[in-house]
């Protein structure tokens, strides 16, 4: 079964197609100019891994007051009051690894924590089957949701229930509805994928996002 371990390139199918691509937070490859550009932008940006999984290696980072920053990683915040500063904790952070930019997304959340979607397909002869829509609540304190990292596991009917409650179905409709567009358009560039599990995020507005794809979905 094929697997594309990039998250950078399955994205940039996505990018092309007009209805997939609303979905698809900005983005971009990695660099300090490029982080500082965002960071303009948006009230936050999250650094990621172009390879991994679990949420490992997940920077959230955003501007304090004037001229500060701070950024989260696993459990910690650190404020920099330094632009070098900040860039070089990052790069002490990433390594060798190649990392890329995601526009931060304000979810919806339960009691203070992030709330996301995982939506499972599965190839089934010549055709896909969806076989899990599920939430995935983010620890205490903690900024990612990967149940790898604390995470706890609901049924996705019932995090839109307490989230959505009047657009339960609209919002579930939404996430499978693009998951078959994004299958469709990773499939015919990428054949011989069998399983995909998106990652799906709604913000407080009710705007449905795509955070990640898998092509080996835990």
């Amino acid at each position: 079964m094929r697997r594309v371990a990039s998250k950078w390139a399955k994205f940039q199918v996505l990018r092309r197609h007009s209805g997939a691509a609303k979905h698809v937070p900005y983005m971009q490859l990695f660099s300090s100019s490029a982080l500082r550009g965002m960071l303009s932008r948006f009230s936050f940006v999250v650094a990621k891994p172009v390879v991994g999984s679990g949420g490992y290696g997940v920077i959230k980072i955003e501007r304090v007051g004037e001229s500060g920053y701070r950024y989260h990683y696993k459990s910690r915040t650190k404020v920099h009051q330094s632009w070098n500063g900040l860039i070089s904790d990052i790069n002490r952070i990433r390594g060798s690894r190649k990392y890329m930019l995601q526009q931060g997304i304000d979810l919806a959340t339960i009691h203070g924590r992030r709330v996301d979607y995982r939506v499972k397909l599965v190839k089934r002869g010549s055709g896909w089957k969806i076989t899990a829509v599920v939430g995935r609540l983010a620890r205490p304190g903690l900024f990612v949701t990967n149940l790898s990292r604390g995470g706890t596991l609901m049924k996705g009917r019932e995090a839109l229930r307490r989230t959505f409650p009047r657009l339960v179905k609209s919002k579930k409709d939404t996430m499978t509805g693009v998951a078959r567009t994004c299958t469709f358009l990773l499939e015919s560039r990428y054949p011989g994928i069998g399983e995909l599990g998106y990652d799906f995020g709604i913000d407080k507005r009710g705007t449905v996002w795509i955070f990640e794809v898998n092509t080996r979905p835990q």
